[in-house]
């Protein structure tokens, strides 16, 4: 019997051996960044990462740059734009040349472009990183946002631990935590391991559709946002005023905001841009996901540029 599952585990572990060296020659999946959370309790992805990104339309090559974000540092910091968001900046699923920061480059010569974005942003961690981002000067600082963002952001509408929040009870901002760091660190670098993961989803995989769902569903429940979680944005907006540097914020809405998120927004005195894409005739989206492609990268840089104009900096 020992023999027997001697020869099982032996045959098992040349079998991983030899679909670990299949999935490193022939990019299986894509590869993931591995996050820390730094001095300013943000989390940030380890710097200087290079990985692959392998999706339905194209694979192609990401950066982590030296200070923990997705793409290319600028070459200078002066007459800085920063651009600050969630996964739609973070935008693993383009190539670089895809970019909010590269389209803006090419639509605004004369200044410099700098993102700062990762997966699962809330509002409130946006206007932490852009209080991080203020040494460096920046004269304007964009912030993609949503109306989940907004909700994310609040205890009170649902605790997220791996999420910034603010506890509007208490005026207190609770910071996110790395869930299962170390599993993840594994489950990440063991390529054969994270595709089958990928093909054949455990429970944590099925925990993370079930908060996709979740999400969806507040955000087609709150497209005519109610007037009681309209009150807890206001107190949210209240304390961005009262807590942070406004000076250099401006809110950029993506397309299909609620229009009572955005008048209240603004209603505050927040600097705001609704973007709008009913005038396209092609789609902003991937066929299989939510998230901008390339023209939908593109034509939100071309109306945040038109709008920067605008701001006579």
């Amino acid at each position: 019997m020992k023999r027997f599952i001697k020869r099982i585990v032996i045959f098992l572990l040349i079998g991983m051996f030899i679909g670990e060296v299949i999935a490193q020659i022939f990019t299986l999946t894509s590869d993931v960044p591995q996050r820390f959370i730094d001095h300013s309790k943000i989390q940030k992805y380890i710097p200087n990462q290079q990985g692959y990104w392998k999706g339905p339309e194209s694979t192609h090559e990401w950066t982590i740059n030296e200070k923990g974000w997705p793409g290319r540092l600028p070459t200078s910091y002066d007459n800085l734009i920063t651009i600050v968001g969630d996964s739609y900046i973070e935008n693993f699923m383009n190539p670089e040349n895809c970019r909010q920061r590269s389209f803006l480059e090419q639509l605004q010569p004369n200044y410099n472009f700098m993102e700062a974005s990762r997966s699962g942003v809330s509002l409130i961690e946006a206007f932490e990183i852009a209080k991080e981002l203020d040494s460096l000067k920046p004269i304007a600082q964009f912030i993609y946002i949503t109306d989940s963002d907004f909700q994310e952001s609040i205890v009170q509408l649902g605790k997220l631990n791996d999420i910034t929040q603010i506890d509007l009870d208490n005026n207190e901002v609770v910071y996110g935590k790395m869930k299962a760091p170390l599993l993840k660190k594994i489950l990440y670098n063991w390529k054969f391991i994270f595709y089958l993961y990928n093909r054949f989803p455990i429970k944590m995989g099925a925990q993370a559709e079930e908060k996709k769902e979740e999400i969806n569903l507040f955000e087609e429940e709150n497209s005519a946002t109610s007037t009681e979680v309209l009150l807890q944005y206001e107190q949210l907006l209240k304390h961005l005023k009262a807590n942070y540097n406004l000076e250099n914020i401006v809110f950029v809405f993506k397309p299909n905001t609620s229009i009572e998120v955005y008048e209240a927004t603004k209603k505050n005195g927040f600097s705001t841009l609704l973007l709008d894409n009913t005038v396209d005739t092609q789609s902003w989206s991937f066929d299989y996901d939510s998230h901008w492609n390339c023209y939908g990268h593109k034509r939100a840089a071309n109306q945040v540029s038109t709008y920067f104009k605008n701001l006579n900096l």
